[in-house]
């Protein structure tokens, strides 16, 4: 095993691409030549949950993936920049600097005046996102809104749909807007599941995508009519859009777009359900022999090992999550090949020598960022469950925003959950932009919890 992190080689890696990528858009002079794609596609998006965004140091989305089938199929290089918003991103189009982008462009006059629409097709509603509950009838038509209470984004597109509605009905929908500064989307979704408040307006998929976390909800109420959304190429190559259509036409990408809808819209992406443990037994799991062996590898707690191997998969060794992510500890088979683990990896043995191996780089990247090495249990745990990357930039965002950046609770954990917001994410000291942070501070939270009972009963 080198020196050095294996997870800093792959960042170094992944922001090397990146760096390259904007050096080359420096040159605005277009490579296209009519009929023949070129060697390498010069693709822009955006950073979004269902897009674009890097997770445990992997790139994913639906439209990344996608791209990256079109450019293997076509036996050509991708080369993507991400834009820092849609108008910015039009505009690469427009300069030549990218020849496609590969993010829900709405199929509108407006938009129609500068990009032609191709590739794959996406059509969202407006929908109401509702709780289920027992003994509780779901709002199944919109003539029931009147006298309920919906919350949505101040200045919003649902916002005025919900105005438009609202006049429709004859009024009585008590409209609540929420300033966007405050809470975004799906701050109110998670709100809604959670009973802090009892309606709110989103677009189907971000609706479907949010759903996997929160199975209690419902989004099967449409509120509008709907919007189609596709890629897009400038005007003057519409042979491009004619190539990229003819290839999403045949059965092969088709099936890996089913894929990658129900991978990101229909798996839950929920931990399985906890069970309690019973530790007057003295023991903690049938593995505890194989923690304690390479935890003491590492001088790292065998019982915090555990706690890390009870949330990740509740001891299941065959779990495959739905980023793909196996075995008892959850590793990524891209992270199984960097630590030589690749053949055997999802095994009991090999996944719990693998994860000290990774624990052992990150407490190596995070022992100057973090000196106190109690608090920096929470930054291996986070940093072990959303990869480092996001890890740093909640580091970094905790120095700009005036929070301490040595202490997780309340403050880096606090920022970790702001990369969630465009105005953050987006924010130069930030490198690794969108990230869901909830469920990994309540990983965190959920390993200590276990980590802090363990202690009071089983022996070190």
């Amino acid at each position: 095993m080198k020196s050095q992190s294996t997870q800093l080689i792959i960042l170094m890696a992944l922001g090397l691409m990146l760096v390259a990528c904007v050096g080359r858009h420096n040159s605005v002079t277009s490579h296209l030549h009519p009929g023949k794609l070129p060697d390498t596609l010069r693709v822009a998006t955006l950073y979004s949950p269902t897009s674009y965004f890097i997770y445990k140091e992997e790139p994913m989305g639906v439209d990344y993936s996608m791209v990256k089938r079109l450019t293997e199929d076509k036996g050509i290089a991708l080369d993507l920049i991400v834009a820092p918003g849609m108008q910015r991103m039009i505009e690469m189009l427009d300069s030549g600097m990218v020849d496609l982008i590969v993010y829900p462009i709405p199929v509108t006059d407006e938009f129609n005046k500068r990009v032609i629409s191709c590739g794959p097709v996406t059509e969202t509603h407006q929908v109401l996102v509702q709780p289920r509950r027992a003994g509780v009838s779901l709002i199944d038509d919109v003539t029931q809104l009147p006298t309920h209470d919906v919350f949505v984004e101040k200045e919003s597109r649902y916002y005025y749909r919900m105005h438009n509605l609202n006049e429709e009905l004859g009024g009585g929908i008590r409209i609540h807007p929420i300033d966007n500064d405050t809470l975004i989307a799906e701050d109110l979704i998670e709100m809604v599941s959670n009973g802090t408040i009892p309606l709110t307006v989103i677009d189907s998929d971000i609706a479907q995508l949010n759903r996997t976390y929160y199975p209690n909800l419902d989004v099967s109420l449409v509120l509008s009519f709907p919007q189609r959304s596709a890629w897009g190429v400038s005007p003057g190559n519409q042979w491009l859009a004619d190539s990229i259509n003819a290839w999403i036409s045949d059965e092969k990408p088709r099936n890996t777009r089913r894929q990658l809808l129900r991978r990101y819209f229909q798996l839950s992406k929920n931990a399985p359900a906890n069970n309690h443990i019973d530790f007057s037994k003295g023991h903690i799991s049938p593995f505890d022999k194989i923690f304690k062996e390479y935890a003491r590898s590492i001088n790292y707690d065998w019982r915090l090992l555990a706690a890390q191997g009870y949330v990740e998969s509740q001891f299941d060794t065959t779990r495959t999550s739905w980023a793909g992510a196996k075995g008892i500890m959850q590793i990524m088979p891209s992270t199984a090949r960097a630590y030589g683990a690749a053949d055997d990896f999802t095994s009991i043995e090999s996944s719990i020598r693998t994860s000290t191996l990774i624990l052992k780089d990150l407490n190596k990247s995070l022992s100057k960022l973090v000196p106190d090495p109690e608090e920096r249990l929470k930054f291996l745990l986070a940093a072990y469950n959303a990869g480092l990357a996001h890890i740093y930039d909640a580091i970094a965002l905790a120095r700009k925003l005036g929070y301490n950046p040595e202490v997780w609770d309340g403050n880096v954990a606090e920022c970790l959950l702001l990369k969630s917001k465009p105005e953050y994410y987006n924010d130069p000291v930030c490198k690794w932009g969108y990230f869901r942070g909830r469920q990994t501070t309540a990983y965190v939270n959920q390993v200590m919890s276990f980590y802090t009972r363990a202690k009071q009963y089983i022996n070190q």
